[in-house]
């Protein structure tokens, strides 16, 4: 992939969108659906930072009612919300970040690649804190281009 790896802060983040439960193998489906539903709700949204971006955000082992991903649009506020969105704070984080460009069954070997690469530089992984996906595109299952925020240890 030779993409570069970098540490980077990100402050709060006002997220609104719609939360994925499902079971595992399902995700790789769902999130795309789920997706294409909120870029269709967007005129619904009010204070949208970036209409061309969504944002995923989901926490590798934390507790049973942060379960699941969360695909969202980046908000200024939170304002009036459609029933069916949800709403997410993000605190400032610290994260270690790669982009992909590719088809999305194939990202899993771009946080391997990320891991890995934390591993050699002594950052350790943050299990119990929210991971971003910044999603550029996203339409096309096959080629998508999202930069990966995997939550670190601040140092």
């Amino acid at each position: 992939m030779g993409n570069e790896k970098q540490v980077r802060d990100w402050g709060e983040l006002k997220l609104v969108g719609y939360r994925i439960l499902c079971e595992g193998d399902q995700y790789i489906t769902e999130i795309p659906k789920a997706s294409l539903r909120l870029q269709g709700k967007q005129e619904d949204i009010p204070h949208v930072v970036n209409p061309s971006q969504q944002i995923g955000a989901f926490v590798v082992d934390g507790v049973p009612e942060n379960d699941g991903y969360w695909i969202c649009m980046e908000v200024r506020e939170f304002g009036d919300l459609p029933d069916d969105l949800v709403q997410l704070t993000v605190p400032p984080q610290r994260y270690a970040v790669v982009r992909y460009n590719g088809p999305n069954d194939k990202i899993r070997e771009a946080y391997s690649e990320l891991h890995a690469w934390m591993e050699e530089n002594q950052y350790s992984r943050r299990l119990d804190a929210w991971h971003l996906e910044k999603f550029h595109s996203w339409a096309d299952r096959e080629n998508v281009d999202v930069e990966l925020f995997d939550t670190i240890a601040g140092r």
